[in-house]
């Protein structure tokens, strides 16, 4: 097991402990509140023995992840958190989430976050939850004694519930839905309405279990939790066909190793441009052209449409940090990376692996991303050093057999 952080909604510094190896199929383990992510350790265990790589995060202000300075507590931080940890990881996991915590992955998977997930796993939570049984357990101690007290009065009943009966509406992801029989949050009338809000979702009582079946009956749920996940998330080879989910195809594509480049250009007043690409290619020998592509979507797509020349700045694997710094969105990235001005004053940054400046040649459209081809006119580079690489969503170095 190691932790590791990442940043959630606001900036907030969340932990999550990663269990097992990263090449084999996820899994996103949502606790409930006034817990941690310590209460998954025995289902993480079971997991990764089934050959599954298991996330636990903290929830914001719970376990090793910070308190939010602006106290929020409400279902959609909740959601959003998820959602960044969702985003980073290079294939889409099932998300297994009990009380708060399948709350929290419902809201996650809500609208434009379905792509985010491969299936869902919840216990514990009904759109009609009995709102006096849910102060009452939040008032109780819990395992978690260093959880932030605020987030017993952060979320709004009203707003869970109408979040809640939108998502169960609208899911089409593989979706097992887990009450125990002795629950008093969920009422049998609720249970039986939920069932009806998800017809296609698979619906088990778990006799002896509250809200928390994970805890009260770990081996039904774990025999549960696994027979989906064999079955709706199988380990075998992932397929896709025309008109599938593009995330299927994005996690496909994902299989095919590159080096990672920065390109770089100015804008109409001068000012260096330059963002992380890692579509790119050599494509002829004479004349000399080489390609990259970059989204319709990227702010600074106007800048390379109207320059007549940009750069290709190649990282060696010491530049991992500023691979991330031209991947993040709004912050300046030349102020700490050291360049120097070469041809229209396009930025080549120093210490780069290699660098082609080009004269832009042709651009053409490729569906959502736009492709530049440029004529290499001047170019440096540095045989001696290693390339930093991108495979399925992670960096990688050079193996040597």
């Amino acid at each position: 097991m190691k932790t590791e952080t990442f940043r959630g909604f606001g900036g907030v510094v969340l932990s999550v402990e990663r269990h097992g190896s990263p090449e084999d199929p996820g899994v996103v383990l949502v606790h409930t509140g006034g817990q941690s992510a310590v209460a998954w350790r025995q289902t993480a265990e079971a997991l990764v023995a089934a050959g599954r790589h298991v996330l636990c995060p903290d929830l914001r202000g719970h376990g090793r992840s910070a308190r939010p300075a602006d106290g929020r507590y409400d279902l959609d931080a909740y959601a959003e958190d998820l959602r960044a940890l969702l985003r980073a990881l290079p294939t889409r996991p099932v998300i297994v989430g009990v009380a708060l915590g399948a709350a929290i992955a419902l809201a996650a998977i809500a609208d434009d976050g379905a792509h985010l997930a491969a299936g869902v796993v919840t216990a514990g939570v009904a759109p009609d939850l009995d709102p006096e049984a849910v102060r009452r357990l939040a008032r109780d101690p819990r395992p978690d004694e260093g959880a932030d007290p605020r987030w017993t009065t952060g979320l709004d009943m009203a707003t869970l519930q109408q979040t809640l009966e939108s998502v169960l509406g609208q899911v089409r992801l593989p979706l097992l839905i887990l009450h125990g029989a002795d629950n008093r949050l969920v009422s049998l009338e609720a249970r039986e309405s939920m069932a009806r809000r998800a017809p296609n979702a698979r619906h088990v009582e778990i006799e002896g279990a509250s809200h928390d079946v994970a805890a009260d009956q770990p081996e039904r749920f774990q025999a549960l939790l696994l027979e989906f996940l064999e079955t709706e998330a199988p380990r075998d080879p992932m397929a896709y066909k025309s008109g599938s989910d593009v995330r299927t195809l994005r996690d496909a594509l994902g299989c095919f190793g590159t080096g990672v480049t920065v390109v770089t250009t100015t804008d109409g007043n001068g000012t260096p441009v330059g963002l992380t690409a890692n579509s790119f290619t050599s494509v002829s020998l004479a004349p000399p052209l080489l390609l990259f592509c970059l989204a319709r979507s990227a702010g600074s797509l106007a800048a390379f449409e109207t320059s007549s020349t940009f750069a290709v700045n190649v990282l060696h694997i010491g530049q991992q940090p500023t691979s991330d710094r031209f991947a993040r969105p709004g912050e300046d990235r030349f102020a700490e990376t050291a360049f120097e001005p070469w041809h229209d004053g396009v930025p080549a940054l120093v210490g780069s692996l290699a660098v082609f400046l080009c004269r832009k040649h042709a651009v053409h459209d490729g569906g959502d991303h736009r492709i530049f081809v440029g004529e290499v006119i001047r170019a440096r580079f540095e045989p001696r050093r290693d390339p930093l690489l991108y495979f399925r969503g992670r960096y990688r170095r050079l193996h040597f057999a």
